[in-house]
């Protein structure tokens, strides 16, 4: 196909695409409802099913310059702080996966995303109100005016997709029952803290802290979970919470954990949602890819990493097709099986990081050491080579 691509959404997902697509001569215009890009969520992981993505279109060396690589991965008792298992250094993850796993800010990847797509067709300030079937394709129609015709429309507008709604009348997300509190800590402020070069797992019944290391090393990025509250009432997935109770949680653990969370003014409350899996992915010309079409728990950190995978596959469905809809129902069909499993990993994770102190928790610890082998297929897997 020729006809030009309109993506809603400039998350890492959709200017990956945008950058696929003109590598294979398709025109893609990218609207974005901000009139800036700026951080969302703090840093993100990519890991190697991602980078060797990056490194395709030739941003290898400018990823590298914004990332800090984690020297190993540990899972550790969030009590007494003893390690359960770790990982080799990240040559052996180079060596065992194909290349490199990144932390960094989310922003600077974007903005090295934007930078390489340039500002001619990369349209912020550009809110989508209105998707219009027209005989030709689609009608794109922007709060400001804007309007943009369309032979494919991809909703790559995350969580909260008006893509989604419009294709399916609007479904409800699935609350998991845990809530998570963000930070970005200097290095220098966590005397405590072992391994401060790694990413890390502190587990314990009813919560966990991930950490790892951005900005070269000199700040740490966290994500502390917990259990609760049972039901989600606000509107938005984000909320103030009552004074401490990012700590409450972790009352009794190691002065590290506790030193990390409450080195920083705590955060809000954000809710960990999930999408149900949809039985089709497009509707016409009108397709989802990323957090629109499976949104994800963080607790593999997939959600980015899925969405470039998706993008190397929808580019590579879109080059030369003659039936558009039909090429969007091969993309969904060769994504839906992986996104799924890698929903319910990410799922089945939160509840084995929170065990009570017994004979599961146990099991869950004796298993660890093989972690790595049993996430092969997710950190090895090359898009290209399917695409």
């Amino acid at each position: 196909m020729s006809d030009r691509v309109v993506i809603i959404g400039a998350g890492v997902g959709g200017i990956t695409l945008a950058l696929l697509l003109r590598q294979r001569g398709i025109a893609a215009e990218v609207l974005e409802q901000s009139a800036e890009l700026h951080e969302v969520g703090a840093a993100i992981s990519l890991a190697a099913n991602a980078t060797r993505v990056l490194q395709h279109l030739g941003l290898g060396e400018g990823l590298a310059q914004i990332s800090t690589e984690p020297t190993r991965l540990i899972h550790r008792d969030g009590r007494d702080g003893r390690p359960v298992a770790a990982t080799g250094d990240g040559q052996w993850y180079r060596d065992t996966f194909g290349a490199p796993f990144f932390g960094m800010h989310r922003i600077a990847l974007q903005r090295l995303l934007a930078d390489a797509l340039g500002p001619e067709h990369l349209h912020l300030g550009c809110r989508v109100e209105s998707l219009t079937e027209t005989g030709q394709g689609m009608r794109v129609r922007c709060a400001s005016g804007a309007t943009f015709e369309a032979s494919v429309v991809v909703g790559a507008d995350g969580v909260h997709s008006l893509t989604r709604q419009w294709m399916t009348g609007g479904d409800e997300p699935v609350y998991s029952g845990t809530s998570g509190f963000r930070g970005l800590v200097p290095a220098e402020r966590l005397s405590r803290l072992p391994d401060p070069g790694a990413l890390q797992f502190w587990m314990g019944p009813g919560a966990h802290l991930l950490h790892y290391p951005v900005d070269g090393g000199s700040v740490i990025n966290f994500l502390a979970v917990v259990d609760g509250p049972p039901r989600w009432t606000a509107p938005a997935w984000m909320e103030p919470a009552a004074p401490g109770a990012h700590l409450a949680a972790f009352a009794g653990w190691h002065p590290a954990v506790t030193e990390m969370i409450g080195a920083v003014p705590q955060s809000p409350r954000w809710g960990l949602f999930t999408r149900r899996p949809l039985a089709r992915w497009s509707r016409g010309p009108v397709v989802l890819l990323g957090d629109a079409a499976h949104a994800m728990l963080p607790h593999q950190g997939q959600g980015a990493n899925q969405a470039i995978e998706d993008a190397v596959v929808l580019a590579a469905e879109l080059d030369g097709a003659g039936d558009v809809p039909a090429a969007l129902c091969r993309y969904a069909s060769r994504r839906r099986v992986r996104t799924r499993q890698v929903q319910l990993l990410s799922w089945a994770a939160s509840a084995s990081l929170h065990l009570p102190d017994g004979p599961a928790a146990q099991r869950r610890d004796a298993g660890l050491p093989s972690l790595p082998d049993r996430l092969a297929w997710i950190h090895a897997y090359d898009a290209f080579a399917l695409a």
